[in-house]
């Protein structure tokens, strides 16, 4: 995934700063440690020369064994366990405490970026752009289907799409399906889209959610010439990269054979490789297929699964003092 320059620094930067103080703090508890228990100093120092000692055996300039080192050095820390436990400490009480213990707030494991580190560029994209307080606004437990009552038909209709999608969210890996979310202005698919973004962020995956005006503005600047911005130089990358693309509002920006297009490859090119979209729209399929081309309608009905979002305008409910 392409993220943005200034947020790998600050997040690089951050996880040096963690990966230090975690260390430090262990550094000051095994002093404390030291000063109230006597003898303690003496098995720390001994436990220090462990390393040196190895690599005396490995250079064969040692009469020890490996054998008898381990043995030595279980020795010494079952002594250090029984001092700490003996004076009320417990026995991990100088031990490095990682935020993550993956990484140990390095960032990455196995030459590979960690997932606590991907999470915290993705969020820090949303912070950057905006979209993070739109998740912490939007959310499942907040989705008032009370706006729906006046119609049974509906409001059964939206407990349900809402009761799916937190599944989907819950439920969200490299199998899941793609969807698309339709009706008209004022039914909460923005809502519940930001509400399934958020929650799969959560869970560790990397989410990226657009509006589809800036994504096809991205394509516009990487295609023609824009300043930059992202890790790879193409703003673009993390559309295809990501495991979960959310492409919100479908139909809202002017649309010409560059933005098709564009819809097309990323559509095409997600579900070759198997990565999920949700897309939302206010538009039918009738109306997508006189903007778009029968094969990018072909492909959206045919290979996602559809959600029709049914009722009164909740805007313009809330507007007139709440839900009749």
């Amino acid at each position: 995934m392409s993220f943005n320059r200034d947020n790998l620094a600050a997040v690089r930067l951050r996880y040096e700063t963690k990966h230090l103080e975690a260390e430090h703090e262990a550094d000051l508890r095994r002093a404390e440690l030291q000063r109230v228990i006597p003898g303690l100093s003496q098995i720390d120092a001994k436990l220090n020369l462990t390393g040196s000692r190895l690599m005396k055996i490995a250079l064969k300039k040692s009469g020890e064994t490996f054998d008898e080192v381990q043995k030595d050095v279980q020795s010494l820390r079952a002594e250090r366990d029984r001092m700490l436990t003996e004076h009320g400490f417990p026995a991990d009480y100088s031990d490095v405490r990682y935020s993550c213990p993956i990484c140990s707030d390095s960032g990455y494991t196995g030459g590979r970026m960690c997932s606590c580190m991907r999470r915290e560029l993705i969020m820090a994209g949303y912070e950057s752009s905006g979209i993070a307080e739109l998740i912490r606004r939007c959310r499942f437990d907040n989705f008032d289907t009370a706006f729906f009552r006046e119609d049974k038909r509906s409001y059964d209709n939206m407990c349900r799409i809402r009761d799916e999608l937190r599944r989907y969210a819950e439920n969200f890996g490299e199998d899941s399906p793609n969807l698309v979310l339709i009706g008209n202005t004022g039914l909460g698919k923005t809502h519940l889209a930001v509400a399934v973004t958020g929650r799969v962020i959560e869970r560790g995956f990397d989410a990226v959610y657009t509006g589809a005006v800036g994504m096809f503005s991205d394509f516009e600047k990487a295609r023609f010439g824009s300043s930059g911005g992202t890790e790879s130089g193409n703003g673009t990358d993390r559309y295809f990269d990501c495991e979960l693309l959310v492409i919100d509002d479908l139909g809202s920006e002017i649309s010409n054979q560059f933005t098709v297009a564009c819809l097309y490859e990323v559509i095409n090119r997600r579900l070759n490789l198997r990565r999920p979209v949700i897309i939302t729209t206010n538009l039918n399929n009738r109306e997508l297929g006189r903007v778009y081309t029968d094969r990018i309608v072909s492909r959206i009905f045919g290979e996602y699964k559809p959600f029709l979002f049914t009722g009164r305008d909740v805007r313009l409910q809330k507007l007139s003092g709440g839900p009749d």
